[in-house]
């Protein structure tokens, strides 16, 4: 069984899926549960007045992030699970697989939800598609309904 469990949250419907599901292979055999939530870098912090960096949107992105951490720390916490949390701040895939890389993981557990269209795939691309190519460990792509 899973000695190390990693779980990838953001508040999502898919996330918190993803979350039921991690706590409940917690159940199982009492591993070691790490919770993340990624933060963009401050580059992706550009107001759309000319392209200017803007302190203040870091500043609630940082609060929203901790947020969506605390709801994720307290969910599991009130199922009787110890687990460590941590905002990451930077491209999500390579921070998750590099955490992951770090505590020894081995099993991340992230949400998914079908994108409608071509062109959403295309756009943003696969967050789960791209952890499973660069993951250190095992993934479990939860798929919300």
């Amino acid at each position: 069984m899973y000695k190390r469990i990693l779980l990838a949250y953001d508040g999502s419907e898919p996330g918190k899926n993803a979350l039921l599901d991690a706590r409940d292979m917690a159940n199982w055999g009492q591993p070691e549960l790490h919770l993340v939530a990624v933060m963009p870098p401050p580059a992706a912090f550009i107001g759309g007045e000319g392209g200017i960096y803007d302190p203040e949107r870091e500043k609630e992105e940082e609060l929203r992030y901790k947020g969506i951490l605390e709801d994720g720390l307290r969910r599991l916490s009130e199922s009787g699970h110890a687990v460590r949390g941590q905002v990451l701040v930077g491209d999500a895939v390579d921070e998750i697989a590099h955490h992951a890389k770090e505590i020894g993981a081995d099993l991340i557990v992230v949400g998914h939800k079908h994108m409608d269209s071509w062109a959403a795939r295309w756009w943003r691309g696969s967050l789960s598609k791209s952890l499973i190519e660069n993951a250190p460990c095992s993934v479990l792509v939860v798929i919300a309904k």
